[in-house]
This record gives structure tokens, sequence and C-alpha cells, in this order.
């Protein structure tokens, strides 16, 4: 098929996509769908390495002062009960903040060297 006609059909199909009647249902199901995605996405809980140990973490969305933050936590079960834990506006670097907390609190407790938390936190 030649690329003029497949740019052709493509370019008709979404002139006349919106044309075509859907109900009310369907159209408030997708939006529901759409938004329901987009807020469960904001929750993480998950698993990382860290030091030869296994450490658990998880991400939940707050409000502060009318802005989306997101609060981290992390642990590290079997190690030891201390608990990394940051607030930032970046859902995508709040682990990482997380366990540079948990990092500097493992060295002052005496868990890691000095050498240690400064190789990881360089990284």
């Amino acid at each position: 098929m030649r690329s003029s006609v497949l740019v052709s059909v493509v370019t008709v199909s979404l002139l006349v996509a919106p044309l075509v009647p859907q109900s009310n249902a369907q159209i408030t199901e997708a939006l529901v769908t759409a938004f329901a995605g987009k807020v469960a996405g904001l929750w993480d809980n998950g698993q990382l390495e860290l030091l030869g140990n296994y450490c658990n973490y998880n991400v939940r969305p707050t409000i502060k002062k009318f802005q989306l933050y997101f609060n981290g936590s992390m642990y590290c079960p079997g190690w030891t009960t201390i608990r990394g834990e940051a607030s930032t506006r970046s859902r995508s670097g709040v682990v990482g903040e997380t366990t540079k907390d948990f990092i500097r609190k493992a060295m002052a407790a005496g868990l890691i060297t000095q050498q240690q938390a400064t190789d990881f936190l360089k990284t």
C-alpha cells in the first residue's frame, strides 16, 4: 500500500471519528476510567536492593497548599528499624530522596561506613 493512501485513510478516520455519536454513558465511562487510572497511578509500592539488603518502599500522594506532593517511606526488614522518609513534588524523584535519607540515617547509626554512604550518594 502506498504511503499516500495510508495517510489519506488515517486523515479521514481522524476527521470522521468525532462525528460518530456516542451515548452519555459511554462518554462518562471513558472519563471515569481515564480518571481512575491516573489517580491509581499516583501510589506505588515496591522493593529494591540496597547495599546487599532488600528494602521496601512506598509512595503516596498528598496535597499541601493546593499543590500535589509525594511522600515516600523506605524500610529494610531484617536489617534495621531505620526508616527513610522524604516529601517532594516529583513522583519519580521521591524514592531517590527517601533512599538518600535512609543512607544518611544508617550512617549516623553506624550501620554503614562513611565511605559506603559517600559512594552510594555519589551515584
